[in-house]
Formats: structure tokens, sequence, C-alpha cells
């Protein structure tokens, strides 16, 4: 059999959505197209489909910290991509994994509620998430309703969030598409003082697991050695082509099509 070199392994930390929009399947299919590896550990279990999220149940830390160790003792982890958590437990969970893993880009997902509005945690969860674990991490990519949340500005511009955030992160993607804009404005603030803003045609609908789809592909560039500004714009380019050939295939939401038709033709 003839091998080829081994593809960046990408340790995702995340809940699993059972209707396949968002969660680790999303991140499982974003990276395979970034060309990567994904190495899922389950952080929790919800009830959700593409309308909203009813109910979830976050995972024993036992079992969580098991299922990373089983990873990084077998794979060389070259980023890690953080998604639903649902507790402050499970963040502190996520800090003693990433002692295991000094230097490995982490890209912090702030998942605090479901596309369709429901909440995946209470809301001390964004507060630790703030205060605890965007120290450790790379990126944070929020959408303005996160951000908002996790700079307790409810009624917060991007700016005004950021200039909260910043001294908890070093970088911080705040993802538009919330607003009446005309376009759609994402903006990459870094603590330096530079910004970047990305902006792409707003597309119809409502979408179920773009930001999953995202912060993934985003790891995956970053594991790929991309510099930073450069893969958030890949990423970016990659997630707005999924949402464009996105697919109805239940009663909500569109789900992104995150790989081409014929991928396994």
């Amino acid at each position: 059999m003839k091998t080829s070199p081994s593809r960046p392994v990408v340790l995702c930390l995340s809940g699993h959505d059972p209707s396949g929009g968002a969660g680790l399947q999303a991140d499982i299919e974003a990276l395979i197209a970034q060309g990567c590896h994904a190495a899922p550990a389950v952080t929790a279990l919800t009830v959700q489909d593409t309308v909203d999220v009813v109910d979830f149940r976050v995972l024993d830390r036992d079992w969580v910290i098991a299922q990373a160790n089983a990873v990084i003792a077998d794979l060389p982890v070259a980023a890690v991509k953080l998604g639903m958590l649902g507790s402050i437990e499970m963040v502190e969970t996520v800090l003693e994994i990433m002692q295991s893993l000094p230097g490995v880009p982490l890209v912090c997902d702030p998942v605090l509620r479901a596309g369709g509005g429901g909440s995946l945690g209470k809301d001390e969860v964004g507060y630790a998430m703030r205060e605890r674990l965007m120290p450790a991490s790379t990126i944070a990519t929020p959408n303005l309703p996160e951000a908002r949340i996790l700079a307790e500005l409810p009624e917060g511009t991007a700016d005004e969030c950021a200039k909260k955030l910043l001294p908890f992160i070093e970088h911080l993607l705040i993802t538009g598409g919330h607003g009446d804009e005309g376009d759609v404005h994402n903006r990459l603030y870094s603590r330096d003082g530079s910004r970047h803003t990305f902006t792409c045609a707003r597309l119809p609908g409502s979408y179920h697991g773009s930001g999953c789809t995202l912060a993934s592909a985003l790891a995956g560039r970053l594991a790929l050695g991309q510099t930073l500004p450069s893969a958030v714009e890949t990423a970016l380019d990659y997630t707005w082509r999924t949402l464009r050939d996105a697919e109805a295939p239940g009663r909500g939401q569109y789900v992104p099509r995150r790989l081409p038709l014929d991928f396994c033709s």
C-alpha cells in the first residue's frame, strides 16, 4: 500500500448535533475540505434539529479528558478547535487538556446560542470563557450576538465589543450578517491595534452550523501553517461558498454544503 504524508491533525472539542448541521459533524466535514484530519472528542450531547435546540447534556469531565488524552498520546495534534462546552466545568476541562499541548493554536468558537436562538449554556459560561478560556486561545470567532454576551454589552457594536474583549485575547474575529447591512462585514481585531475587514455578499436565508464551519476551517488553515490573517480570509471564503451552496434537508435553517457533491464518487 502506498502511503502519503499525513494530513495535519485537528483535535475538536465540540458537542454532537443529531441533525448533522452543526457540532462535530460540521467540524469533521469542514476539516476534511481543508485537507486535515479531524479528531473529534465529544463534550456534550444535544437534542436539536434544523429549527432549534430542545435540550442538552454536558458529558462528565473524566470522559472528555480521556477522549482528548487518547488522541494526544497517539496523534500529532497541530491545532485545537473548540465548540459547545455548555458548563463552567467544561471550560476548566479544556484548560487542563491544553496543558498537554503547549504552543498549539487554539480556535475558540464561543457557542452560547443555537442558530434558532436556544441556549447552549448558562450566562456564567460566557463569563468563564471570557475570563479563563479566551486568554489561552489564539483567536475567538463569535458572531455579533455572542460577542455582545461575552462583552456584557447587549446593544454593543462590533467595535465596542472588541474594545471590551481584546484585553482577554490577542485576536478576535467578530462575524457579521446579523443586522440590516447590505453586505456582510466580518471584522478581525488584534491586540496590537491592527484590524482587517472582510466583506462578502449577503445571502438569503438563515444557516445552521455556519459558525462551526468557519471556526473549523480556520483551525484547519492554522494547522496547515497559514498565517492568521490569511487563514481567516481563506476560512471566510470557504464558509461563504458552503452557504451559497447550502441545502434545506429539514423544516428549519439551511445546512452548509461543506463537501462537494462528487466527494465520494
